[in-house]
């Protein structure tokens, strides 16, 4: 009998000890539920999720690449060729004025005949008109061949010039024929992806609109862009490196007032992410989500407009949004997804793919 008080004493607060603790718990438990949850991080595209595969992108990547490259050396041959036709221009009228001069002398010498050298030395009654003769001979002589020497040049000069403007026109010829086997050979590269597509991949109206002119990203002095390397920081939360005009793409894209979430660099995989030279735009403020709708859907077409229009300005490869892709050689086009999921159909991010 003595043993059961202490036993009985421990049962009870053994009891009062686990009323307490499931009272905490229910006081506990209702808060604890309340709390929203930890925001998720914005979570970057999955995989390698460009949408197509790495033979697509490659296709893709050097048929935007040749395709710009023969649109600067066209425009260069097109300057050089208007250049060339306002020195023809100029080198005319100076061979219409020469030809005239050496018409002069031509009459001239036909309507008095030709001064003999040794007749008009003959001719001089004294030494000093000999001398004086002399010296006019060599002066009309000096005067002739330099109007025929001037002549001559400047027929060479325009022949030069006109063999010259042939040149810039034969250019060209191959600069346009050049983008036309590009602008092919995207589309091709389109067609065959497409054709291998599981899914359909229509997605409706990406249109949007954009007045906003961006700066010019540098080019050479001859317009062509040049080489770079992933060699600056890339200011977006995937860190890494991307190049200075990708960089510049992003920052008058922000200037332009398209801030919501961005992604650059990516490691690994193919395209232009671990290259530096590609940014995913967000269509949703914060971070990458399901299908875009709504506002979210007219800041993806609006962002997608703005790079379409500054395209030249800022050496647009190519940009991808909802299931379609812009070139600079072909405009808007199907463009099949990897996985199906918005990543890869691009429905939730503008993909944007610079030079």
């Amino acid at each position: 009998m003595p043993v059961v008080a202490p036993v009985r004493r421990r049962a009870a607060r053994m009891a009062a000890l686990i009323a307490a603790t499931l009272a905490l718990a229910v006081v506990v438990t209702p808060a604890a539920a309340a709390a929203p949850p930890a925001a998720l991080p914005a979570a970057v595209p999955h995989n390698d999720a460009e949408g197509g595969t790495p033979a697509l992108r490659a296709q893709l990547d050097a048929a935007s690449k040749g395709w710009l490259d023969a649109k600067a050396a066209l425009a260069r041959s097109v300057q050089r060729q208007q250049q060339l036709t306002g020195q023809l221009k100029t080198i005319d009228v100076e061979l219409a004025e020469r030809n005239g001069k050496v018409g002069e002398i031509a009459g001239v010498a036909y309507r008095t005949g030709r001064l003999g050298t040794i007749s008009a030395l003959l001719n001089s009654t004294s030494p000093d008109g000999f001398m004086d003769r002399a010296a006019a001979l060599e002066a009309v002589a000096a005067n002739e061949d330099r109007v025929l020497a001037d002549l001559t040049e400047t027929r060479d000069q325009a022949n030069r010039t006109r063999a010259a403007l042939d040149g810039e026109i034969k250019e060209q010829r191959k600069q346009v024929a050049v983008m036309a086997k590009r602008k092919q050979q995207a589309e091709r590269a389109l067609e065959v992806a497409n054709a291998n597509a599981v899914r359909a991949t229509a997605g409706g109206s990406n249109r949007g609109t954009s007045t906003a002119n961006a700066e010019p990203a540098p080019r050479n002095r001859d317009g062509s862009w040049p080489k770079e390397s992933c060699s600056v920081d890339d200011p977006t939360p995937a860190s890494g490196c991307i190049t200075p005009r990708t960089l510049h793409a992003l920052k008058q894209a922000k200037a332009a007032g398209f801030t919501h979430y961005v992604s650059c660099h990516r490691n690994g995989g193919s395209g232009e992410h671990p290259k530096g030279r590609a940014c995913d735009f967000a269509a949703q403020k914060n971070g990458f989500g399901g299908d875009a709708t709504g506002a979210d859907k007219t800041y993806g077409n609006n962002l997608a407009a703005y790079f379409i229009r500054n395209a030249d300005r800022l050496a647009v490869l190519y940009v991808i949004w909802y299931r379609q892709i812009w070139l600079p050689s072909s405009g808007w086009k199907s463009y099949s997804g990897a996985g199906g999921d918005p990543s890869s159909d691009h429905t939730n991010h503008v993909h944007l793919s610079v030079y």
